[in-house]
């Protein structure tokens, strides 16, 4: 088959998230998920386009990645391509050729599913293996644990409170009220919720975001965190499974996060909200 590397634009966005939707299933390993670039999209959809790749054939969309950094790609296949020899060879070949246009010149880190043909392609040619990730499932079959938080879905009233929480949880000042508009305003967000979990006192403790694929798919949580005045409390794994409850409302079969493996304090939360741990994912990189 003839593969074709491109770059979406603006209006391809659509028809790269409605991809990533359908490959979403529960009998798949954890991969780039439509909810991944809804996220982003707080960034506005020139930003994100410039950040995507797509491989197609005969006008199918096959592979999708998104640069996560500069340096950074996170990668998925259609799960009936992801042991196909042609793609696998053809994408290891577009990620070592920095003319291609995907990944600069130096020492880059991919993540890849599980089971990929690709990530065997990309060791036997010199690249290694790099960070261990642990992927966790919340089987939604059954209802979520009660949370003990107050929950509230976040909507334009109260996006400068959600906004809080999470600069608070990540130290960091760049998810703004004006940004969450963005964010909210864009088309992934219709099947995605903000929610802010409140304490007794009515302090807003946590608050995490969740994205449908769809009814019947796994859904995802991307991000959550607990406000840097209130951790200790129990109050990641109470939002979690806030979460995990929202995702089964709206159809989802699964719940789905990935933390670093390092992070011992992040597994032990999603943990206690009811997520089992699947086996570690190691990313991969390609020396310098």
């Amino acid at each position: 088959m003839t593969i074709v590397l491109s770059e979406p634009g603006v209006d391809g966005l659509t028809g790269v998230v409605d991809a990533l939707r359908a490959w979403q299933d529960d009998r798949t390993p954890l991969q780039l998920h439509p909810g991944d670039l809804g996220w982003a999209w707080a960034l506005g959809a020139e930003r994100l386009a410039a950040a995507v790749r797509t491989w197609s054939a005969d006008g199918r969309i096959i592979a999708v990645g998104y640069l996560d950094a500069p340096d950074v790609l996170r990668l998925t296949t259609a799960p009936d391509l992801r042991q196909d020899e042609d793609l696998a060879r053809q994408l290891a070949a577009d990620l070592d050729d920095p003319e291609r246009g995907v990944l600069p010149p130096g020492k880059v880190g991919l993540e890849v599913p599980s089971g990929a043909r690709l990530r065997e392609v990309l060791l036997e040619a010199g690249w290694n293996l790099d960070e261990p990730w642990t992927p966790l499932r919340h089987d939604l079959s059954e209802p979520a644990k009660d949370s003990d938080l107050r929950i509230e879905v976040a909507g334009p009233e109260t996006a400068k409170v959600r906004t809080a929480v999470h600069r608070s949880a990540f130290g960091s000042p760049r998810f703004t009220e004006e940004v969450w508009h963005v964010l909210a305003a864009g088309p992934v967000y219709a099947d995605a919720r903000c929610l802010i979990g409140y304490d007794d006192q009515q302090n807003a403790v946590a608050a995490v975001t969740v994205w449908s694929a769809g009814p019947g798919r796994p859904g995802l949580l991307e991000p959550m965190g607990v406000h840097a005045d209130h951790r200790g409390h129990g109050h990641g794994a109470a939002i979690c499974a806030a979460a995990a409850a929202t995702l089964r409302d709206m159809g989802a079969s699964s719940a789905l996060v990935c933390t670093p493996s390092s992070n011992a304090a992040a597994v032990a939360t999603y943990r206690a909200a009811g997520f089992e741990p699947a086996p570690e994912r190691l990313d991969v990189s390609r020396p310098a």
